[in-house]
């Protein structure tokens, strides 16, 4: 069979496989290399050279940071500051809230910023009696948006700038997307503040996150302690379980005040069906109740075994306590990366393995949480598209399509090839994995700039854009996917305000892109 149309073949089946949602993208992934190989399209170093590049590295050490910066109550913290500050106002809110999950999401990545974010904007907004579902849509399209701040606000950035510098142009500086992304925002926040209340629903939410304030206060009253015990704090904290089945537990003996047998410890109350238990009747059963207190490493490592059923997740709240331990370390190292990146002086992988690693040796993050906080979904993806990008250059198949799409739309204008670019973008955008989406179209977009004979990076900036543009379906991005259920949103809900932002952002990847990176 001949090379481009094997090529054209496997991404059909890829993309199908993609849009099935019944085989995990990882695997769609790894089946488009080893198909690559076994069609004698790429050879083995190729079909296997995405686990190499140094674009999958930086993205896996980005992962990291972002653990680091959450873990530590960085976001929790940042979020309460600033959201605390805004009043009760429904339209000031909604600003604030898109301003500084924009901002957020430029550091830590678009589902970092909008998982540390839920939980604080679903509490403010039930405070100040607005719906939660007029709050999280506006949170999730905000950070799509603040992706294009800074080449670490989303993988696309990282792929594009390296895309750029391999078809001979240069790559992106790291404030320079901001030269897209701050009109971005703008035009976001102020759409979303006229249209937002007549397009989104006024639902309750089926799922509420925790509010922590609360949940230390119904523990002083669960366990009728004083109203002056801190119990969730900066290096220690405090949590609820169960005397498991069949548990060494059972038949010992403990009393509030007393140090657990690991002497890590304390036993702050004990209950059996809601009753406070005094005396002999301590002696343990299958199904009482204790409330730990302790630090936060050891309430996580003596909570995780079999003998106990935790209620709340120790590491879960933890992350809901402002400027945690380690949040000072983890600043520092997120700004010398920023220094190092934004400079220049070494490669963005250098820079990202470099802080990552600092991370753990400064043990703000232990060497099994920078492993588990890395998406090793969205590391294979990425690893396993890039050479179906390598097979689009290699085998012409990118030069087809380019002079197919040419001939559609003329060659007397570079804006009509861009705005067909981009609309196969979102089109896509929507059904798969934006990052497969730019994987799959920035070869076609070099080879169109080239054959057109002019640059490429307004090619590959609008590009960056319209992959931004996941607004019209909650299986878009998985922050649309995060928002669902907090939010009570349906199916149905999300084109209602993403239409009107996916023309936005297609107006300002084909008219404004090429203002600031021309031709």
């Amino acid at each position: 069979m001949d090379p481009v149309v094997t090529t054209l073949v496997i991404l059909a089946l890829a993309i199908a496989a993609f849009m099935s949602n019944r085989v995990p993208l990882g695997i769609v992934a790894i089946g488009v290399s080893v198909a690559l190989w076994a069609t004698g399209i790429l050879d083995l170093g190729q079909a296997l050279s995405g686990f190499g590049d140094p674009t999958v590295i930086f993205i896996a050490a980005l992962f990291v940071v972002s653990e680091a910066l959450d873990a530590t109550g960085v976001t929790a913290w940042a979020g309460q500051q600033v959201i605390g500050r805004a009043g009760t106002g429904r339209k000031v809110l909604l600003v604030v809230v898109c301003l500084l999950v924009a901002a957020v999401t430029a550091l830590i990545s678009v589902n970092g910023a909008v998982a540390a974010l839920i939980p604080v904007v679903v509490v403010v907004a039930t405070r100040a009696g607005v719906a939660p579902s007029q709050m999280l849509m506006p949170l999730a399209f905000s950070a799509h948006a603040g992706s294009l701040l800074a080449l670490t606000g989303t993988p696309v950035n990282i792929i594009v700038s390296e895309a750029a510098a391999d078809a001979g142009a240069r790559p992106f500086g790291f404030f320079e997307f901001g030269l897209v992304g701050v009109p971005l925002v703008v035009g976001t926040v102020l759409i979303i503040a006229l249209l937002g209340r007549r397009l989104l629903p006024s639902r309750a939410p089926s799922i509420l996150p925790q509010d922590v304030s609360a949940h230390a206060r119904a523990l002083r009253s669960q366990y009728r302690l004083p109203e002056g015990t801190e119990l969730l704090g900066v290096r220690r904290g405090a949590t609820e379980v169960v005397v498991a089945p069949r548990s060494s537990l059972i038949g010992l003996h403990l009393f509030p005040g007393m140090v657990t047998p690991s002497g890590d410890l304390v036993v702050l109350a004990v209950q059996r069906g809601g009753e406070d238990l005094v005396g002999a009747e301590t002696t343990l059963q299958a199904g009482d109740t204790l409330l730990l207190g302790g630090g936060w490493d050891e309430l996580e490592r003596n909570t995780a075994g079999p003998e106990v059923l935790v209620v709340d997740d120790p590491a879960r709240v933890r992350r809901s306590v402002p400027l945690g331990d380690g949040a000072k370390r983890a600043i520092g190292v997120l700004a010398v990366m920023v220094v190092l990146l934004a400079t220049g002086i070494v490669p963005a992988a250098i820079a990202g393995l470099a802080a990552a690693s600092a991370l753990v040796l400064l043990r703000v993050v232990t060497p099994t949480q920078a492993y588990r906080s890395v998406s090793w979904t969205t590391v294979v993806l990425v690893a396993g598209m890039i050479p179906l990008s390598t097979a689009f250059i290699t085998t012409g198949t990118a030069d087809v399509i380019a002079g197919g799409l040419l001939s559609l739309v003329g060659e007397s204008t570079p804006y009509l090839a861009l705005a067909a670019m981009c609309v196969l973008t979102m089109v896509l955008g929507q059904l798969i994995s934006n990052t497969a989406t730019v994987l799959i179209v920035a070869p076609i977009a070099v080879v169109v700039a080239a054959d057109l004979g002019v640059s490429v990076l307004p090619f590959m900036m609008a590009l960056t854009v319209s992959g931004a543009a996941s607004f019209l379906t909650p299986v878009a991005t998985p922050a649309n996917t995060m928002v669902l259920e907090p939010g009570g949103y349906r199916f149905g809900d999300y084109w209602k305000l993403g239409l009107p932002l996916l023309l936005f952002f297609l107006l300002v990847a084909v008219l404004y892109v090429p203002l600031i990176w021309p031709f």
